[in-house]
């Protein structure tokens, strides 16, 4: 819990877990405010039980909230790592135990990052590559039960031609990002004929490990039936290339599928995060964050 402060409404939190059941011992509660989603905090049960909590910021989470439940149900008999155990779920608050593990990516209260893992680990690339391919294994028509979006190959790539096209009726974006972005758009080379079970943003702050090897996978908000790179392409950008190349022969020895342009769409889809961000100002209206999509979708401006 390096990671979190005291919360300032200790009394509220305090009083909201125990509406929902939880007598948390007030001096163990912390909170964490970097989600976007959701407002994190942490605290222990006389018994000696932590819970992690998550508090909606805002109501348009709590439908996506309900699918993800309904996912976690689904993974966590499937996959070897541990996912969380929504133990209360309301309209007012997520909690479940504490997984196994310490962040492999920590974010302290000001702003600093701490490394609980070095991205050139073996070991970490290699449970990488076992719990990706688990998880791309599950049936998709099953997971399509659960609520999540559901894309073939071409809707994904039709999905990003939408996104750019939007992004850029609201903002600026730099000519030579515009060009590259649509060039591995239009590439057939680039892109999967497959979709698979995906998380969608898995990287050191969303794994817990042990021992340098991934013991949990933390937040999945983000899970659709899309794109398998999503889930390679923090290790493909972060990590040194035989580290990567770990990961993705672990992943194949365990039924992932790759195809020969995967790194290099990988390197792609990660610059294109920005359109992500413009989307996700768009929908909640902020300035700040409308002002830092702005600043990373054309960084040359000066605006």
């Amino acid at each position: 819990m390096a990671s979190t402060t005291p919360p300032a409404d200790l009394d509220d939190l305090l009083g909201l877990a125990a509406a929902h059941g939880l007598d948390l011992e007030r001096s163990s509660l912390r909170t964490e405010e970097i989600g976007l989603d959701f407002r994190v905090a942490f605290g222990r049960e006389a018994d000696g039980t932590d819970w992690v909590l998550r508090i909606p910021r805002r109501e348009d989470v709590l439908s996506r909230a309900d699918v993800e439940g309904r996912l976690l149900a689904l993974v966590a008999p499937r996959l070897d790592v541990a996912v969380p155990d929504w133990r209360v779920h309301s309209p007012e608050l997520i909690a479940y135990p504490l997984l196994p593990g310490v962040p492999g990516l920590s974010v302290e209260a000001d702003g600093d990052l701490t490394w609980n893992i070095d991205m050139s680990s073996a070991a970490y690339a290699a449970s990488l590559g076992d719990a990706v391919a688990q998880l791309h294994r599950i049936d998709a028509d099953a997971a399509a039960e659960t609520g999540i979006d559901v894309r073939s190959p071409e809707q994904v790539r039709e999905a990003w031609r939408r996104d750019l096209d939007r992004v850029a009726d609201s903002f600026r974006i730099a000519p030579d990002l515009w060009d590259r972005w649509n060039a591995w758009v239009d590439e057939d080379s680039y892109w999967p004929s497959r979709t698979v079970l995906t998380h969608g943003e898995i990287y050191p702050g969303h794994t817990l490990v042990e021992g340098e090897r991934i013991s949990a996978i933390l937040d999945w908000t983000t899970a659709s039936v899309g794109d398998p790179a999503k889930d390679l392409m923090f290790q493909q950008v972060s990590a040194p290339p035989q580290a990567f190349e770990i990961a993705v022969d672990h992943y194949v020895r365990g039924g992932g599928q790759v195809w020969p342009r995967l790194a290099e769409h990988c390197a792609q889809m990660y610059s294109a995060g920005a359109v992500g961000y413009g989307l996700y100002a768009m929908e909640t209206g902020e300035s700040a964050h409308r002002e830092a999509a702005a600043a990373a979708l054309n960084p040359s401006s000066e605006a």
